[in-house]
């Protein structure tokens, strides 16, 4: 199962480049079946720009978490704790291959009255939607 995950342009671009081998979240993806990330890179860019494999998906305390992707989390450990503010628990997809469309594609050509989901938006294998997040996602391929 595929996922369209909003990601800011700064982070993503070390997702492709290698840098960031985690992409943290507040919470996990409630279908645990998730394996590919479709990346839309928010404002200023506002394109989908490729996908990763999801090879883990690791939850625990911030501090624990912390611990275990801070090699390759490509943040800052002060961003890192300002996102968690607050939480007990903290949510890191572990990264593997990546892919990089030679072309961004505008969202808005693949899936009609495309509104940028806050967290994610779940796609299935066909880029059909495999869930309707809300009523203004629909696909129309």
């Amino acid at each position: 199962m595929r996922v369209l995950l909003s990601i800011k342009p700064e982070f993503a671009a070390r997702i492709f480049q290698g840098e960031k081998r985690f992409e943290f979240r507040k919470s996990a993806f409630k279908d645990d079946r998730v394996k590919i990330v479709v990346v839309y890179v928010t404002s200023p860019v506002c394109k989908i720009v490729g996908e990763f494999d999801v090879v883990e998906i690791l939850s625990d305390e911030p501090s624990r978490l912390w611990s275990r992707t801070k090699e390759y989390a490509g943040i800052s450990e002060a961003f890192f704790w300002d996102y968690f503010s607050g939480r007990t628990r903290a949510v890191a997809l572990a990264i593997g291959d990546v892919r990089e469309y030679s072309r961004p594609i505008n969202p808005s050509k693949l899936i009609a009255n495309f509104t940028a989901p806050q967290s994610y938006m779940y796609l299935d294998d066909q880029l059909q939607p495999a869930r309707r997040v809300s009523e203004q996602y629909s696909l129309a391929i």
